[in-house]
């Protein structure tokens, strides 16, 4: 296993060799995954983008997609620590963040302890998070935003790097508990994972069933990952990047002035503010992974529908229609006008 370049700190490096460093070293981490992950490649660039984000995502699929295999494999690549818990109507707060245990020491002097429960990790896998009740859902998702754990009169701070990556089943919805809105915007990404081509799925056949397992490298540690996270923090983002960013997440919200007219006819409510903060930081680690030294609108582009699907309410006038979510975004998308230096100016 081998550390990336450290970010930028002096006249000694210059950028561009460090981002083409790291931009070897991504391809690497893409690589040991494809020993065990056949195809979604979309799914894997997206995982990285949150990891290099600080980011956490939702994956959504049918069962059989290997959604709980990329998770592990991700963290079988990074030299961190992971958990995973499988979520179930009988989970409490405590069981994930711990809780205060009464010991007695050999003179009889009693006193609390705080022992930690296993949110306190770098890659945390929250297996089918709609199966539990919302009191534990907001435990966990309080975590996510703060990254600190409260228990009594005391606050722990999560270790660093820090990333839920938590999967749910679409198609079976008894018994469960559906994440609210305000809760799902937590997540950066809400990633749909596919089936795989015909392809795909004759090699996925052909390995899985020989009876023989590839094993992942290690490619990165904890420090290497935060020193990625400040590198991706120092990519530039031009204001015409911007705009095109806020365009985009202000013409999904049905009042806004700029909105098409069949947003107005299909969406209740749009993304709000934290929307455009994720595409920006999804366009910064796209241009790093590229070895690039600043965002293009096209990276914000191909972000557009795992950052905004969870963050748009349909109605049922889009029900009747036929058009999803993601119609609706890749409309947008093509609809709304990637801005140059001449028009922006």
């Amino acid at each position: 296993m081998t550390d990336p370049p450290h970010p930028p700190a002096g006249k000694s490096r210059n950028l561009g060799e460090v981002l083409r460093e790291f931009s070897q070293h991504q391809q690497k981490m893409r690589a040991e995954l494809a020993k065990v992950i056949i195809g979604q490649s979309e799914v894997i660039e997206q995982l990285l983008a949150a990891v290099f984000t600080r980011g956490h995502c939702l994956l959504e699929g049918v069962p059989g997609l290997a959604k709980t295999l990329m998770v592990s494999s991700l963290a079988s690549i990074l030299d961190v620590g992971f958990k995973r818990i499988q979520f179930t109507p009988d989970l409490m707060p405590s069981d994930i963040t711990g809780t205060q245990v009464l010991e007695e020491d050999e003179a009889g002097k009693r006193s609390f302890r705080f022992v930690e429960g296993p949110i306190f990790t770098n890659i945390l896998l929250a297996d089918e998070i709609n199966r539990t009740p919302p009191k534990t859902q907001a435990a966990l998702l309080q975590a996510m935003q703060e990254r600190q754990v409260s228990v009594g009169r005391e606050t722990f701070d999560l270790p660093e790097p820090f990333f839920t990556i938590a999967t749910q089943n679409p198609i079976e919805q008894e018994g469960t508990y559906p994440l609210p809105e305000a809760q799902l915007d937590r997540f950066m990404f809400n990633i749909k994972v596919g089936y795989p081509t015909a392809e795909e799925e004759e090699q996925i056949l052909t390995a899985t069933t020989r009876g023989e397992r590839e094993t992942p490298n290690k490619v990165l540690s904890g420090r290497a990952i935060l020193n990625i996270q400040k590198l991706v923090d120092s990519v530039a983002v031009s204001p015409l990047v911007i705009r095109y960013a806020a365009q985009l997440v202000r013409a999904t919200r049905p009042a806004d002035p700029t909105a098409p007219p069949y947003v107005r006819e299909l969406i209740d409510w749009g993304a709000g503010p934290r929307a455009g903060q994720n595409l920006i930081a999804a366009g910064k680690a796209l241009a790093a992974m590229d070895g690039r030294f600043s965002v293009a609108p096209e990276d914000v582009q191909r972000m557009t529908i795992p950052v905004l699907r969870h963050r748009i309410a349909t109605n049922f006038q889009a029900q009747a229609e036929g058009m999803a979510t993601d119609d609706i975004i890749a409309k947008l998308t093509a609809d709304i006008e990637v801005p140059t230096p001449e028009k922006f100016g």
